[in-house]
Formats: C-alpha cells, structure tokens, sequence
C-alpha cells in the first residue's frame, strides 16, 4: 500500500506531510488517515475545490489562476507549496485536473497535475489518466502518493536534479 509505505518512509527521517486537494475532494487524506498511525506524520489537508480557494488558502497566484484557470502545473506547484507552509509541514502534495465526466475549460476528463514541495524546491508531474470520474480519482491518489515517496527517497528531495525548482515531468 502506497500510503502506508510514504508514511513510514517520512517517519523514519523524522518529516511530516500535508496535502492540498482539488479534483481528489479530501481522498488523498482518507487514504492517509485510514493507516494506523498516520498522525505522527500526517499534519492535515486543504480540499480547495472551488478555484478562489486555491488563491485564499492556500496562496496561488490570482493572476495564474485568471490566466490559466485551476488545471495547470505552475497551480499544482504553487498548491503544494502553499499546503506545506499553511500546514507547517516538511512536504507539501497536491493534486488539480479533471476528474470528468465532461472537459473544463478546455481541459480533457484525466489531465492530471501533481505536485511535492521540499525545502528543496517542487516537483510537477502531469499524468493523463483514463477511466470513470472514480476511477480518475482513485488514480490520481495513487499517483500523487508514489510522486512523493519518489521524491522523499530520493537523496536530497528535489534539489540537484534537471527538474528541481517548479520542473514538470509528464507521463
């Protein structure tokens, strides 16, 4: 299980974990907090389903979110990384995109965004996802989870690599 092995990897090097939600509505958290123990590591979450939330709480740029609207990377990145200070936590996640069934703003059912923030900077990841509303969910849980376990085990978080900083990777 993908959630409890994150877990026990960030407890034993002694981080916690916040999450900030969108198309995932509180799921990522559930996923959390149904492992036993996750409290010693899991500090909270922000669901920020409405796009003016995303900017109110957890401080993503008004201007992007007017430009680019609530489906885009720079928007999961700054997610992340606004969760992680609001939380107080040592690794900020979040995901935004389409769960469907319908397109949003010209964004197809299963375009996914991801994000992990460190003290060493934030990784982006675009996933393109395919199935029923649920099963998108479900998906992006599972992805945004091995995202961040990707990047909690690797040696030095983000830094020291090509996409260190607000990098986007796709899939």
């Amino acid at each position: 299980m993908t959630a409890q092995r994150l877990l026990a990897l960030l407890g034993e090097r002694a981080l916690t974990l916040a999450a900030a939600e969108s198309l995932t509505g509180g799921l990522v958290a559930d996923r959390l907090v149904s492992v036993p123990g996750a409290s010693a590591v899991f500090r909270g979450g922000i669901v920020s389903y409405a796009t003016e939330l995303k900017h109110v709480l957890l401080g993503v740029d008004a201007a992007l979110l007017e430009r680019s609207g609530a489906v885009h990377a720079d928007v999961a990145g700054q997610m992340a990384e606004g969760v992680r200070r609001s939380c107080g936590a040592d690794v900020g996640i979040s995901t935004t995109g389409v769960a469907g069934p319908d397109p949003q703003d010209g964004h197809a059912p299963g375009e996914v965004y991801l994000a992990v923030a460190t003290a060493e900077g934030t990784r982006v990841r675009r996933v393109d996802l395919a199935g029923s509303r649920a099963e998108i969910r479900a998906a992006a849980v599972d992805a945004v989870l091995e995202l961040a376990e990707e990047v909690v085990r690797s040696d030095s978080g983000a830094a020291g690599r090509p996409d260190a900083g607000r990098g986007l990777e796709s899939e």
